[in-house]
């Protein structure tokens, strides 16, 4: 499996060029259409090029990272993207991370437009090929989504654009919408369920499915949201991970090369977590770290007993924010996702606020808030020569959460496969089963839900796009911000402050050089 993105890169090298505009990518090439474009392997080569733009979690589009433009996390080094003048409210249309994030997507529509216009020169078998040009345009939907969700109202494009026809207007977010909903509906009776390993990476039927439920749950479309989820269900094809050892905690060693191989999976990018190590790890024990943790994060986990820090009290909550892991009384997937003060990792202690040594806060390459992600990191890759750790851009358990939260936003919360499902997630982690006598209504439900969400997707990206379909972005993104509880003064640390204004920070800018090059392009409000 993991030479197949060696095919693809030998592809993307031959078929790929440079733009001058985000929407145009001719560049003359030495390989040119009528050369290229003839056997099985052109268009397998072809259709692995569009496959590349995939992003990862610490690499390319680094989706993991959205967690620095949520409250669980900070992010540090411009050279990774200027993700902290985000969270402070200082970006406007020249931000890098918008214009390379427009940049791609559209490199990567453009080339599943030209494999859609170019795939019947090859000569091939003719249900692969039909089956290539699903993908394509699944893939080429996907895009679009992406693209939707951080900067709204997008250019939809379905043909190669040449210079003299590339001034596209923005359709409406209703409009792509449902393009993408209509795209991935009709391409998935076409894919497979399911794939051998060495294709596991492809775009399926399940993931199109699982796509439309993500999207759906952003725009409160339930109904849509609880269908779609529910055909990935209905497959039996996916499941929660469960580890061979009963020694490990399964929900640890998903995120790990011992757990890399598995069926909850839904859509992942192959080694898209292979430097993980120089994103997260504690600078003490090689790594470098650029995403930090937040205490408010970390105190958002419950007890092993189900409880919230908030139902304990003060004294309790005071406590555990001095040390989260006290009497290892804590939500495991805490311990799997969080590294914290005092903790030995690799043999080394880690002491955030001592005087001297790597792991200082606030030095270069060292944590920000005295916390550290532990989620995708693997000491195999602390000395590793090729690190090639897989990243999941969808798991089965979030396909699980958005269908029991579509039950719930739809009245349907006593429907039992609420907590049924809730049950398996959190059993699976090591926490105990729901309280149905506590969460007995549907806002209480509501609240279970989102913290099982905050507490099973810590740092893959989700939560950067629940806070705004939640409507509560401007109250977690404005004010102090917080690390672990300083020694000497008793006080979580002060990372720092934040300013949020909700009807501009909702979306990405639109990139300034393309505003520049096509006068018909509009920019999003207050940029």
């Amino acid at each position: 499996m993991k030479k197949i993105y060696a095919v693809i890169f030998s592809a993307v090298m031959l078929t790929c060029s440079s733009c001058e505009k985000f929407l145009t990518h001719d560049d003359p090439v030495s390989v040119t259409d009528d050369n290229w474009w003839k056997t099985e392997a052109n268009a397998t080569g072809a259709l692995g090029s569009v496959y590349a733009g995939l992003p990862g979690g610490s690499s390319g589009r680094q989706l993991m990272f959205l967690s620095a433009l949520s409250d669980e996390a900070v992010a540090r080094q411009d050279t990774r993207g200027a993700y902290e003048a985000y969270a402070k409210g200082l970006q406007n249309s020249n931000w890098d991370v918008a214009l390379n994030l427009w940049r791609d997507d559209y490199k990567d529509i453009r080339r599943a437009c030209r494999f859609l216009e170019n795939v019947d020169r090859c000569y091939m078998d003719s249900s692969l090929k039909d089956r290539y040009k699903y993908e394509a345009r699944a893939m080429r939907a996907y895009y679009h989504m992406e693209m939707m969700l951080f900067f709204g109202g997008i250019p939809i494009v379905t043909e190669s654009l040449e210079p003299a026809n590339s001034n596209t207007t923005r359709n409406s977010e209703k409009e792509v919408y449902d393009f993408v909903v209509s795209e991935l509906t009709a391409c998935a009776p076409h894919l497979p369920d399911v794939y051998n390993n060495n294709e596991a990476w492809r775009i399926s039927s399940g993931v199109c499915w699982a796509l439309i439920a993500k999207l759906a749950m952003f725009y409160k479309q339930y109904e849509t949201a609880k269908m779609a989820a529910q055909k990935v269900i209905d497959q039996n094809v996916y499941k929660l991970y469960r580890s061979t050892n009963t020694k490990v905690n399964s929900f640890a060693e998903l995120f790990t090369y011992a757990g890399e191989l598995n069926k909850e999976r839904v859509f992942f990018r192959d080694n898209g977590c292979s430097n993980a190590w120089r994103t997260f790890a504690p600078y003490g024990v090689g790594g470098q770290t650029v995403v930090s943790p937040t205490m408010k994060l970390v105190n958002s986990f419950e007890t092993l007993q189900g409880k919230t820090l908030q139902e304990l009290g003060p004294d309790s909550l005071a406590l555990y924010q001095k040390d989260p892991f006290y009497k290892n009384n804590r939500d495991p997937r805490l311990v799997a996702s969080v590294l914290v003060p005092g903790q030995v990792y690799e043999k080394d202690t880690l002491r955030p606020f001592a005087s001297e040594g790597s792991d200082r806060i606030g030095i270069l390459n060292s944590t920000a808030t005295g916390f550290w992600v532990k989620k995708y990191l693997d000491p195999k890759d602390r000395n590793g020569a090729s690190p090639s750790l897989d990243y999941m851009i969808i798991r089965y358990a979030e396909v699980l959460l958005n269908y029991a939260e579509a039950l719930v936003e739809l009245g349907d919360w006593q429907n039992p496969d609420v907590i049924n499902h809730l049950n398996d997630i959190r059993t699976r982690a090591g926490m105990p089963v729901v309280d149905a006598g506590k969460y007995n209504t549907q806002e209480k439900l509501r609240q279970l839900i989102r913290r099982e969400r905050t507490a099973e997707l810590a740092f893959e990206g989700a939560r950067f796009y629940d806070i705004r379909r939640w409507g509560i972005l401007g109250d977690v993104m404005n004010g102090q911000v917080h690390g672990a509880v300083d020694p000497a003064t008793g006080a979580p640390v002060l990372v720092e402050t934040r300013s949020c204004n909700v009807e501009r920070d909702f979306r990405y800018p639109i990139p300034l050089n393309e505003l520049l090059a096509n006068p018909k392009m509009t920019q999003n409000p207050l940029y």
